[in-house]
């Protein structure tokens, strides 16, 4: 197996036949910093809710999945992390939808009235649900770089008209579909981020991880009130420790984020469980 590429969480590999091997890490990102202290079975979990997530995706889009299971050679520890995928030429742009406010798209808001040049309505709280879902893309930085709002237009610019409206209705579509059947759950899929790629026969492919904690926010419903910031089953809980006094931590200070203690970690490593229980009913493993 060749390495190719590390990003905040995944390792990516080719292999002998040209496909490429996928491996989720127990690492986790917070405000651009991959933190030093792993969450154990992350990796796992998001592999596992993701590869839940494509089979109920399959209609809207396919999936970069060829196999799940382990090649040969390849390390034990490696088993339920990691899948074997299709090589996909990457569209350069972070395809994000919301159906909430909250996080960068309230920070927009408060500011401009808007989020990405999308004008909303007046008086709207941190965790407000939006009159619809909207397409908020972003840049593509690299890793330890800052991803930046784009607009319709931008995106239009970038890919061009066909190919923006393409990635909109389908973020969109996905985003709908992991709403309406998280909302049967008991959770609320606040906004999501997927990844595409362009197969070589021109079709648009859902790739990466999908609908999982490290992409998505997760609230639950019982718990849903608008005006505050919100419980989560997602990694906002670690971002919010890390803003806390206790850390000790300054943002601004250009500084990387300090380690996770035990609690945290245990915490949120539950956080990650439950989510993958509640939404596919199984028990983790």
């Amino acid at each position: 197996m060749k390495h190719l590429h590390s990003g905040k969480v995944r390792d990516l590999y080719e292999l002998p036949g040209g496909e490429l091997l996928m491996v989720a890490r127990d690492t986790i990102s917070a405000f651009d910093y991959i933190l030093d202290t792993p969450i154990p079975d992350k990796g796992r979990v998001l592999t596992q809710l993701s590869l839940w997530w494509f089979e109920r995706l399959a209609d809207l889009l396919p999936n970069h999945v060829l196999s799940t299971d382990l090649p040969e050679g390849a390390p034990a520890e490696w088993a339920g992390r990691s899948v074997v995928a299709r090589r996909l030429d990457m569209v350069k742009v972070e395809c994000v939808a919301r159906g909430y406010l909250t996080g960068s798209g309230l920070t927009d808001y408060r500011a401009t009235g808007a989020v990405c040049g999308i004008p909303l309505p007046p008086g709207l709280a941190d965790g407000s649900r939006l009159p619809e879902p909207i397409f908020t893309p972003t840049t593509k930085a690299d890793v330890g770089e800052h991803d930046e709002a784009m607009t319709f237009a931008q995106v239009e610019q970038a890919v061009g008209a066909d190919v923006a409206a393409r990635l909109r209705d389908a973020t969109l579509a996905v985003y709908r579909r992991g709403a309406e059947l998280g909302r049967e759950r008991g959770i609320i899929v606040a906004d999501t981020k997927i990844e595409l790629g362009w197969a070589p026969d021109g079709e648009l492919v859902l790739a990466d991880e999908v609908l999982t904690p490290d992409s998505s926010r997760f609230w639950p419903a019982d718990a849903w009130e608008p005006g505050h910031a919100q419980p989560s089953f997602d990694k906002q809980f670690v971002r919010d420790w890390l803003l806390s006094p206790e850390s000790g931590w300054d943002r601004a200070s250009g500084e990387a984020p300090p380690s996770l203690p035990p609690a945290i970690v245990e915490r949120t490593r539950a956080k990650y469980v439950e989510a993958y229980e509640r939404l596919t009913g199984r028990t983790f493993d």
